[in-house]
């Protein structure tokens, strides 16, 4: 089994998302793999901070090399900063058999996109490119303030007509005594507006973005990502 995470944006919390769901379902009692296929804006020292942090969350024996196939040191697209830094664009085919080969290994593997949907990936290849090629459905992160109704749709619209299966969306960040009306009023609309597709709510996790190593994954137990993962995989039923 496979999931493929995906934003209407970058910044959205992805990472976050995809590292919870992983710690989900291994309190489901199911063996783990992450992929994050290209991760930029890693710095100089071309440390993946994402791919480390998914491999926390999932408790996979994986090394963080077998996690972060591609690793480029701008805060840009893949193949942007691939070509601006004179490094290897990622090899589709690369990632198609390291996910296979991972599959084996594990009852579900978490594979993290960059950005949203229609980022290039490599020349003329995006982010729904390669969802597509890995025959993976998705699950669709999302902020939750204004201006998210149309992002939202828009992503799973062109997901859709991809003919990508769309799991569910997340409004990560939910906190509607923060926000404004929109707040709490998006997900709503949202359910209404998706035909089907299940959205669920996140919380903010205050100050998450100060911590590190075991601080931060104490903050991420305090939800009940055990729940959430699975109702990605039975289909809904949760609302949270």
């Amino acid at each position: 089994m496979r999931l493929f995470v995906t934003g209407t944006d970058t910044g959205v919390g992805k990472t976050v998302v995809g590292g919870g769901l992983a710690m989900g379902f291994g309190l489901l009692g199911m063996r783990v793999g992450v992929l994050k296929p290209a991760e930029s804006g890693c710095g100089e020292g071309l440390e993946p901070g994402d791919g480390a942090f998914l491999l926390r969350c999932a408790g996979s024996a994986q090394s963080l090399e077998e996690v972060v196939l591609y690793r480029y040191a701008l805060p840009l697209a893949p193949a942007v900063a691939a070509v601006e830094e004179g490094r290897d664009p990622m090899d589709p085919a690369v990632v198609s058999s390291t996910l296979n080969r991972l599959e084996e290994q594990t009852d579900i593997v978490i594979v993290e996109g960059a950005g949203g949907l229609l980022v290039p990936m490599a020349s003329r290849f995006t982010c729904g490119d390669l969802a597509k090629l890995l025959d993976s459905p998705l699950v669709v992160v999302a902020r939750p303030n204004l201006g998210t109704i149309n992002h939202t749709l828009l992503t799973v619209r062109v997901a859709q007509a991809m003919g990508l299966e769309v799991k569910a969306v997340m409004v990560n960040c939910y906190d509607p005594r923060r926000g404004g009306p929109e707040q709490k009023s998006n997900p709503q609309v949202m359910r209404e507006m998706l035909n089907g597709v299940p959205v669920y709510t996140v919380p903010r996790f205050a100050g998450l973005e100060e911590l590190e190593g075991n601080e931060m994954m104490d903050a991420l137990k305090a939800y009940n990502w055990k729940k959430l993962a699975s109702a990605v995989i039975g289909g809904g039923g949760v609302r949270s």
